[in-house]
């Protein structure tokens, strides 16, 4: 099923980029941004772990630097039968995790600073828990290449904004052209909205079906709900220095703390999440 949804996006992205070159610079701009397009599939599939590890200045977390973390997610893996994953930290007060990578053999777990200092032993058993989970669904793949597209598609939204305010780029075939103008307007108003759709089309049922499968890997599913809890509330206090095209991949909301970020929120909604766990709890 995730082999089907990572084949749609790419192929997504592709007519998007297409579109938005044909809409820049007409032809040419097409044959271009399909060959961009391709070559964006490639780096897509093969390194977006790293775009994303990158973009929140992540660094690999050494043992030496963290043995009971390391202690805990060697014994989950053990229980789940995952290989053991790269952990990695983001050096941000805010806390929150996510998971990354093409395959379980090629897994990534980010934790932040913030998520360390807040969290206790339990809590931050039940959030690693949740985030090998997505490891183990395979979930990791298609929420990394759908962050990867949606910050490609606003880049292509402001380059066609750019191009439409200086009239540069576009061929002489299309520039004047009323049709060619319109494809402009329409590409520079569904490009941006594409972006968010394809975060929200990262079925929210990916974070329930982890919440409960992590709470059953640590068989402590009130420990999960607590975590969630203080990570929503710590959230919405501080919201993390975070780019919305990435937000799905968090175990809450980074943007949280933003009201306008809810109307477009990616995670369901926590006292459900909490809800289901204490059910399950009980």
């Amino acid at each position: 099923m995730n082999i089907t949804k990572t084949t749609v996006l790419l192929a997504l992205m592709t007519a998007l980029f297409i579109l938005a070159g044909g809409a820049i610079g007409g032809q040419q701009g097409m044959i271009f941004a399909f060959g961009f397009a391709c070559v964006m599939n490639f780096v897509t599939y093969w390194f977006c772990h790293k775009i994303v590890l990158a973009l929140y200045r992540a660094k690999p977390l050494s043992e030496q630097a963290a043995p009971k973390l390391y202690e805990m997610v060697r014994d989950l893996t053990m229980k789940a039968g995952l290989p053991m994953p790269q952990l990695y930290l983001i050096p941000q007060d805010a806390p929150n995790a996510f998971a990354t990578g093409r395959n379980p053999k090629h897994a990534v777990v980010a934790v932040t600073q913030g998520i360390l200092d807040l969290l206790d032993k339990e809590e931050l058993r039940g959030v690693i828990g949740h985030e090998l989970s997505h490891i183990q669904n395979r979930d990791i793949l298609v929420s990394t290449i759908a962050a990867t597209i949606a910050g490609a598609i606003s880049m292509l939204a402001n380059m066609a904004r750019w191009g439409m305010m200086f009239g540069g780029g576009r061929s002489d075939d299309n520039r004047g052209n009323p049709i060619g103008l319109v494809l402009s307007l329409v590409v520079l108003i569904l490009l941006p909205i594409a972006a968010v759709l394809i975060q929200l089309a990262i079925s929210r049922t990916r974070e329930y079906g982890a919440d409960l499968s992590g709470a059953k890997l640590t068989g402590n599913p009130k420990s999960l709900a607590n975590a969630l809890r203080k990570l929503h509330t710590y959230s919405t206090r501080r919201p993390m220095q975070a780019n919305p095209a990435t937000a799905h991949m968090f175990i809450v909301n980074p943007l949280s703390g933003k009201k306008l970020m809810k109307l477009f929120s990616t995670h369901p909604p926590l006292e459900e999440r909490v809800e289901r766990l204490e059910r399950m709890a009980r």
